[in-house]
């Protein structure tokens, strides 16, 4: 039973090679198709179809041989089948039966499983419902929580939230006409956040505009303040210097700073105008429009008004101008790309040509220095304030260092008139100080002392009221040329205010000096004391200077040459006054009989007056000008009486009119001797007494007196006793004088018939 039978191998017609070729290919269940259709092709399907026949009959024998074989194990085979069918009978039965029950059972629970499913499909869409309204919620709840922030003036968190809504739900959302509406009302709604917030950044710029007033005017007034700082700073400085220098101790000093001077002002609106303008997208607009509107606010701030005087207006003017640039440089710092620095260069170019044109324009009309120097003061200042930002004020300055002339002629011309006022309110008397704050206040202020020594008190000062009030206005001139000059570009002006000094002195105090002098309503004391006080203005010079420099004002030499010239004037006024005391062609009798012992009458009032003058002026005037005024008038009485003997007013004279003026004249002499011993002068000029000045009349009256007058003619005798007498004047003299034929000049009478050697020695000198 388990052997098996051997495959025969049938051959046929000597083809078996290609029947054992099919018999693989059908034996391995390859595919015949190649075979069969390279046969056809080749167009031989006969001998394949043999082939297979054959090969079906080897099959066939094949299968034969195999049944026969296992014949015995087919039928133990179909026993078992039979059984096996009996089996499946019975088992198909209970299948019947248990898939009755089944389906009886299983009816109901189908029910409930189609009712399950159902369940389970309603649930889903319940769930996609939930899910859907869920975002559909949370979009509305986005949309009120927006409409809120809108309600609220909180525009950001707005855009926030619709920027949420578009990023994270207006593509879910699943109902076509929520998503639709909401598509439609967010550009609206952005249009209105971007009219709104432009609407309250147009309130702000308003309201900026309006604020840079008072923004300028702290930032000025800080700079005011610190100036004034170092301007206390500096002069405590230079006193402890002086202190110092004077051994009296080291003094330090600490400047004080005033942390309250940050400037604060909202810019809140500016930034949320921005950032908005950023979250829609659009800040390169935004930045247009904040130029072009600051841009027509500057031209607006720049312009000047009409209806209010400049000088009313200037403060507010500028410190507006300062407002906005403070502005403009807090934007540019922290304003992101708002402002380019380009562009407020541009500004603040408009802005300074804008200043300068109005500077020079207003300059140009003002009549006063005090209000020029009060704009240009508040120029500086804001010039100070803006450098602190960054912007160059070079040209501002310049425009100001410009009107240098304009403001120095106003102020000389305000100083003239107060200098025409002192002098014509000033008594021309010596100032009387009755303590020492007057003393101070009036000498050692200007340093007019000439001593170091303080006084005893009341204190009679060598010069009039006109002398401190005069260096009170220079001083205050000066102090307003530095104060002009000071902040300015230039920082080393020294030279300016020397020049407009000597302009001040030369051509205001010295010509109006000059000018009272000159006309004519002065009298001698007051000649004197206006000489005294040239003396003293000379001398303070060197006060007003107050520089190390080897340089020296100009207007001191001037005042020199003016102080000679009021020497001249009070000389002619005194030598006037004194031909009205002397008027020797009335006082004197030419002719008289009798001799006057005791001298003329009026020679005690020329003594008097002389005595006047040299008292006063040996209280207030130099030594040397006293010393020309006592001089100039005992020269001039000399000069008065040979003066006298000269005029065609005097047609004879006589023995007893010289004899009388002899005695005229040793009065003079010895109140000469006694003026120049006791002023001092004696000491100096040991060489020039003012008898010396009194020599042509002595020499005069010496001749006339003489026994021997033909001595005259000897040149030894003339060059030592006639030295000072002229020729044609002693011929002139000796043709009037006239006497008895027996009088001692007998012999120079023109009348005498006697030709006497004396007579004939006049004769030849009058020749001469």
């Amino acid at each position: 039973m388990d052997a098996k039978p051997k495959r025969r191998t049938v051959v046929e017609n000597g083809d078996g090679g290609e029947v054992l070729v099919l018999a693989t290919l059908i034996g391995n269940g390859d595919d015949m198709g190649p075979i069969v259709r390279h046969v056809f092709e080749m167009g031989r399907p006969e001998a394949l179809l043999h082939q297979l026949k054959i090969v079906v009959r080897k099959k066939d024998a094949e299968i034969e041989g195999l049944c026969k074989s296992h014949y015995e194990e087919f039928i133990l085979a179909v026993d078992e089948l039979r059984g096996v069918l009996v089996d499946a009978e019975e088992l198909k039965s209970e299948l019947a039966s248990d898939n009755f029950r089944l389906q009886e059972v299983g009816s109901a629970l189908l029910i409930k499983l189609e009712e399950l499913l159902e369940s389970y499909s309603i649930k889903k869409n319940v769930t996609e419902a939930i899910k859907m309204s869920k975002i559909c919620l949370q979009a509305l709840e986005l949309c009120a929580k927006c409409n809120n922030h809108m309600s609220e003036g909180q525009f950001f968190p707005a855009l926030k939230t619709m920027d949420l809504i578009e990023k994270n739900y207006l593509l879910n959302i699943p109902v076509k006409t929520l998503r639709m509406t909401i598509e439609k009302t967010i550009p609206v709604i952005k249009s209105h956040i971007q009219k709104k917030v432009t609407s309250q950044f147009n309130e702000w710029l308003v309201h900026v505009r309006s604020s840079a007033k008072n923004i300028g005017q702290t930032a000025i007034g800080h700079a005011a303040s610190a100036r004034q700082r170092d301007e206390e700073m500096l002069q405590h400085q230079r006193k402890s210097e002086e202190q110092n220098v004077s051994g009296l101790g080291d003094f330090v000093y600490t400047l004080e700073l005033d942390e309250d001077s940050v400037l604060k002002f909202d810019l809140t609106p500016f930034y949320r105008a921005y950032h908005i303008h950023s979250c829609l997208g659009i800040p390169e607009q935004f930045c247009e429009y904040y130029y072009r509107n600051r841009l027509l606010q500057l031209n607006s701030d720049l312009q000047i008004s009409s209806s209010q005087p400049f000088l009313e207006s200037y403060q507010t003017f500028f410190a507006q101008i300062a407002g906005y640039f403070i502005l403009e440089d807090r934007l540019l710092r922290t304003g992101g790309d708002v402002l380019l620095a380009d562009q407020v260069e541009t500004m603040w170019d408009t802005a300074v040509t804008k200043i300068t044109s109005v500077l020079e324009e207003q300059f140009s009309r003002m009549d006063s220095a005090t209000h020029l120097l009060l704009v240009k003061d508040y120029v500086t200042l804001l010039g100070a304030t803006l450098r602190q930002y960054g912007y160059e004020v070079g040209q501002i300055l310049g425009a100001l260092d410009n009107s240098w002339d304009k403001y120095h002629e106003l102020l000389l011309g305000e100083c003239r008139e107060q200098i025409v006022n002192i002098l014509g309110d000033d008594t021309y008397e010596q100032m009387v100080m009755k303590k020492d704050t007057d003393y101070e206040n009036n000498v050692l202020s200007f340093h007019l002392q000439t001593s170091d020594i303080m006084p005893a008190f009341p204190y009679i000062a060598p010069f009039s009221s006109m002398v401190p009030d005069t260096c009170r206005i220079v001083r205050s001139f000066i102090k307003g040329s530095v104060d002009y000059l000071s902040y300015g570009v230039r920082t080393n002006f020294y030279d300016v205010v020397k020049k407009y000094l000597d302009k001040l002195l030369i051509d205001v105090v010295n010509e109006v000096i000059l000018s009272t002098i000159h006309s004519g309503a002065v009298g001698v004391s007051q000649a004197m004391q206006i000489a005294a006080n040239i003396s003293v203005l000379e001398r303070a010079c060197d006060f007003f200077l107050r520089h190390k420099s080897p340089t020296v004002l100009t207007a001191k030499v001037v005042l020199k040459t003016s102080k000679d010239a009021a020497y001249l004037a009070l000389l002619n006024l005194v030598n006037t006054k004194l031909d009205e005391f002397m008027a020797l062609t009335e006082n004197i009798n030419w002719t008289s009989e009798e001799p006057l012992q005791n001298g003329n009458e009026y020679i005690n009032e020329v003594v008097i007056h002389l005595d006047t003058i040299l008292s006063t002026a040996q209280q207030i005037l130099p030594v040397d000008a006293l010393y020309k005024v006592g001089s100039g008038a005992f020269e001039h009485i000399s000069n008065s009486i040979v003066a006298a003997f000269l005029s065609d007013r005097i047609k004879r004279s006589n023995a007893n009119a010289v004899l009388a003026l002899n005695n005229d004249l040793k009065i003079l002499e010895n109140f000469a001797d006694e003026r120049f011993h006791n002023t001092g002068l004696s000491e100096i000029y040991k060489d020039g007494r003012f008898r010396g000045f009194l020599i042509e009349a002595r020499q005069l009256i010496n001749l006339l007196s003489s026994s021997q007058p033909e001595n005259f003619m000897n040149p030894v005798i003339r060059q030592k006793n006639y030295n000072a007498l002229d020729y044609k004047k002693v011929a002139s003299v000796c043709e009037k004088f006239k006497d008895s034929p027996d009088g001692i000049f007998g012999s120079l009478s023109s009348r005498n018939t006697k030709q006497s050697a004396r007579k004939k020695s006049m004769d030849v000198l009058k020749k001469d």
